[in-house]
Protein backbone atom coordinates (compact mmCIF):
# COMPACT_ATOMS: atom_id res chain seq x y z
CA UNK A 1 0.00 0.00 0.00
CA UNK A 2 2.78 2.68 0.79
CA UNK A 3 4.86 1.39 -2.32
CA UNK A 4 2.02 1.79 -4.36
CA UNK A 5 1.42 5.38 -3.08
CA UNK A 6 5.13 6.55 -3.25
CA UNK A 7 4.82 5.54 -6.72
CA UNK A 8 1.86 6.76 -7.47
CA UNK A 9 2.94 10.07 -6.13
CA UNK A 10 6.00 9.77 -8.01
CA UNK A 11 4.40 9.25 -11.20
CA UNK A 12 2.06 12.39 -9.94
CA UNK A 13 5.50 14.53 -9.26
CA UNK A 14 7.03 13.33 -12.79
CA UNK A 15 3.51 14.37 -14.98
CA UNK A 16 4.18 18.41 -13.00
CA UNK A 17 7.25 18.23 -12.99
CA UNK A 18 7.36 17.51 -17.20
CA UNK A 19 4.73 20.63 -17.61
CA UNK A 20 8.07 22.99 -15.88
CA UNK A 21 10.77 21.17 -18.12
CA UNK A 22 9.54 22.25 -21.60
CA UNK A 23 11.84 25.72 -21.40
CA UNK A 24 14.97 24.95 -22.90
CA UNK A 25 16.64 26.47 -19.23
CA UNK A 26 15.94 23.26 -18.21
CA UNK A 27 19.15 21.94 -20.17
CA UNK A 28 22.67 23.26 -19.07
CA UNK A 29 24.67 24.74 -22.11
CA UNK A 30 27.80 23.85 -21.84
CA UNK A 31 31.11 25.21 -23.52
CA UNK A 32 34.68 23.70 -24.51
CA UNK A 33 36.56 21.26 -23.00
CA UNK A 34 38.09 23.01 -19.73
CA UNK A 35 40.43 21.09 -17.04
CA UNK A 36 39.61 18.32 -15.18
CA UNK A 37 39.39 18.82 -11.18
CA UNK A 38 42.54 17.37 -9.65
CA UNK A 39 40.19 14.53 -7.58
CA UNK A 40 38.90 13.79 -10.72
CA UNK A 41 42.74 13.02 -12.06
CA UNK A 42 43.69 11.34 -9.19
CA UNK A 43 40.59 8.89 -8.91
CA UNK A 44 40.90 7.81 -12.82
CA UNK A 45 44.56 6.79 -11.54
CA UNK A 46 42.93 4.36 -9.27
CA UNK A 47 40.09 3.89 -11.67
CA UNK A 48 41.13 3.94 -14.87
CA UNK A 49 38.53 2.02 -16.87
CA UNK A 50 35.83 4.40 -15.49
CA UNK A 51 37.96 7.12 -16.86
CA UNK A 52 37.97 6.18 -20.80
CA UNK A 53 34.63 5.67 -21.16
CA UNK A 54 33.84 7.41 -24.83
CA UNK A 55 30.42 6.73 -26.46
CA UNK A 56 28.52 8.43 -29.04
CA UNK A 57 26.38 11.35 -27.39
CA UNK A 58 23.15 10.54 -29.09
CA UNK A 59 21.42 13.31 -26.62
CA UNK A 60 19.65 12.19 -23.57
CA UNK A 61 17.59 9.64 -22.13
CA UNK A 62 14.08 9.49 -21.98
CA UNK A 63 12.78 10.45 -18.58
CA UNK A 64 10.40 7.13 -17.98
CA UNK A 65 7.98 7.03 -14.61
CA UNK A 66 10.99 3.71 -13.89
CA UNK A 67 14.37 5.84 -14.16
CA UNK A 68 12.61 8.83 -11.92
CA UNK A 69 11.94 6.33 -9.19
CA UNK A 70 15.13 5.24 -9.61
CA UNK A 71 16.63 8.13 -8.96
CA UNK A 72 14.60 9.09 -6.21
CA UNK A 73 15.56 5.72 -4.57
CA UNK A 74 19.21 5.79 -4.97
CA UNK A 75 19.33 9.62 -4.11
CA UNK A 76 17.06 8.83 -1.05
CA UNK A 77 19.63 5.61 -0.24
CA UNK A 78 23.10 6.91 -0.67
CA UNK A 79 21.95 10.29 1.05
CA UNK A 80 20.18 8.62 4.40
CA UNK A 81 23.19 5.81 4.47
CA UNK A 82 26.14 7.60 3.61
CA UNK A 83 27.25 9.76 6.45
CA UNK A 84 28.60 13.69 5.54
CA UNK A 85 32.55 13.73 6.40
CA UNK A 86 35.17 15.16 5.31
CA UNK A 87 38.18 13.43 2.56
CA UNK A 88 41.11 15.81 2.99
CA UNK A 89 44.54 14.35 2.06
CA UNK A 90 47.03 13.83 4.69
CA UNK A 91 48.26 17.59 3.83
CA UNK A 92 44.50 18.74 4.35
CA UNK A 93 44.57 20.20 1.12
CA UNK A 94 43.00 18.10 -1.80
CA UNK A 95 39.85 16.31 -2.01
CA UNK A 96 40.10 12.78 -2.42
CA UNK A 97 37.39 11.32 -4.85
CA UNK A 98 36.22 7.54 -3.61
CA UNK A 99 33.83 5.18 -3.39
CA UNK A 100 32.15 5.46 0.33
CA UNK A 101 31.45 2.41 2.50
CA UNK A 102 29.68 4.67 5.53
CA UNK A 103 30.58 8.11 5.18
CA UNK A 104 31.83 10.55 2.71
CA UNK A 105 31.37 14.26 1.24
CA UNK A 106 30.24 15.38 -1.84
CA UNK A 107 31.96 13.77 -4.51
CA UNK A 108 31.87 10.28 -3.11
CA UNK A 109 28.07 10.63 -2.76
CA UNK A 110 27.81 11.77 -6.52
CA UNK A 111 30.23 8.87 -7.71
CA UNK A 112 28.41 5.94 -5.25
CA UNK A 113 24.69 7.09 -7.24
CA UNK A 114 26.30 7.64 -10.41
CA UNK A 115 27.77 3.84 -10.44
CA UNK A 116 24.19 2.60 -8.27
CA UNK A 117 22.06 4.63 -11.38
CA UNK A 118 24.12 3.21 -14.25
CA UNK A 119 24.16 -0.56 -12.76
CA UNK A 120 20.23 -0.23 -12.85
CA UNK A 121 20.71 0.45 -16.29
CA UNK A 122 21.08 4.11 -17.22
CA UNK A 123 23.85 5.08 -19.70
CA UNK A 124 26.55 6.76 -18.30
CA UNK A 125 26.84 9.46 -20.77
CA UNK A 126 23.63 10.65 -18.95
CA UNK A 127 25.36 10.50 -15.28
CA UNK A 128 27.40 13.50 -15.12
CA UNK A 129 29.75 14.68 -12.22
CA UNK A 130 28.89 18.22 -12.04
CA UNK A 131 31.21 21.31 -10.01
CA UNK A 132 29.30 24.31 -8.58
CA UNK A 133 29.65 27.05 -6.19
CA UNK A 134 27.57 27.39 -3.47
CA UNK A 135 26.37 31.40 -2.46
CA UNK A 136 28.51 30.71 0.45
CA UNK A 137 31.88 30.42 -2.26
CA UNK A 138 32.71 26.92 -1.42
CA UNK A 139 33.00 24.27 -4.04
CA UNK A 140 30.94 21.62 -3.87
CA UNK A 141 30.06 18.41 -6.79
CA UNK A 142 26.69 17.25 -7.36
CA UNK A 143 25.45 14.42 -10.10
CA UNK A 144 23.66 15.97 -13.13
CA UNK A 145 21.08 13.05 -15.12
CA UNK A 146 20.48 14.38 -18.54
CA UNK A 147 17.25 13.08 -19.73
CA UNK A 148 14.61 14.41 -22.56
CA UNK A 149 12.71 16.50 -19.84
CA UNK A 150 16.06 18.31 -18.66
CA UNK A 151 19.03 18.01 -16.76
CA UNK A 152 18.03 16.76 -12.81
CA UNK A 153 20.62 17.04 -9.91
CA UNK A 154 20.98 14.84 -7.07
CA UNK A 155 22.19 16.46 -4.18
CA UNK A 156 24.13 15.16 -0.64
CA UNK A 157 22.67 18.47 0.16
CA UNK A 158 19.51 18.66 -1.05
CA UNK A 159 16.74 15.53 -0.34
CA UNK A 160 14.41 16.80 -3.48
CA UNK A 161 15.89 16.30 -7.16
CA UNK A 162 15.70 19.56 -8.89
CA UNK A 163 16.22 20.95 -12.25
CA UNK A 164 19.45 22.43 -12.39
CA UNK A 165 18.06 25.84 -13.10
CA UNK A 166 15.97 25.70 -9.61
CA UNK A 167 19.15 25.35 -7.72
CA UNK A 168 21.04 28.38 -5.92
CA UNK A 169 24.46 26.76 -7.53
CA UNK A 170 27.05 28.38 -9.59
CA UNK A 171 27.46 26.11 -12.49
CA UNK A 172 31.27 25.36 -13.22
CA UNK A 173 31.82 22.14 -15.01
CA UNK A 174 31.07 18.87 -15.35
CA UNK A 175 32.41 15.60 -17.62
CA UNK A 176 31.84 15.66 -20.71
CA UNK A 177 29.26 13.26 -21.87
CA UNK A 178 31.10 11.33 -24.98
CA UNK A 179 33.80 10.79 -22.38
CA UNK A 180 33.84 10.15 -18.82
CA UNK A 181 37.63 11.49 -18.43
CA UNK A 182 36.69 14.62 -20.36
CA UNK A 183 35.39 18.18 -18.53
CA UNK A 184 33.41 20.77 -20.09
CA UNK A 185 32.47 24.40 -19.14
CA UNK A 186 29.08 25.13 -18.00
CA UNK A 187 27.28 28.60 -20.05
CA UNK A 188 25.41 29.00 -16.94
CA UNK A 189 23.60 32.51 -18.04
CA UNK A 190 21.53 32.57 -15.09
CA UNK A 191 24.48 34.32 -13.26
CA UNK A 192 24.75 36.67 -15.70
CA UNK A 193 21.22 37.69 -15.25
CA UNK A 194 21.79 38.06 -11.55
CA UNK A 195 25.29 40.11 -12.68
CA UNK A 196 23.83 42.47 -15.27
CA UNK A 197 20.79 43.63 -12.24
CA UNK A 198 22.98 44.61 -9.84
Amino acid sequence: MIRNTILLGAAFLLMCMTAQADSSAAFMKTGGRTSQPIGHYEFCQSYKSECNIRSSDRGPAALTPKIWNLMLQINNQVNTQIQPATDMDIWGKAEVWSYPTSVGDCEDYVLLKRKLLNESGVPISDLLITVVRQMNGEGHAVLTVRTDRGDYVLDNLEPRIKLWNETNYDYLKRQAANNTGAWVSINDERQLLVGSIK
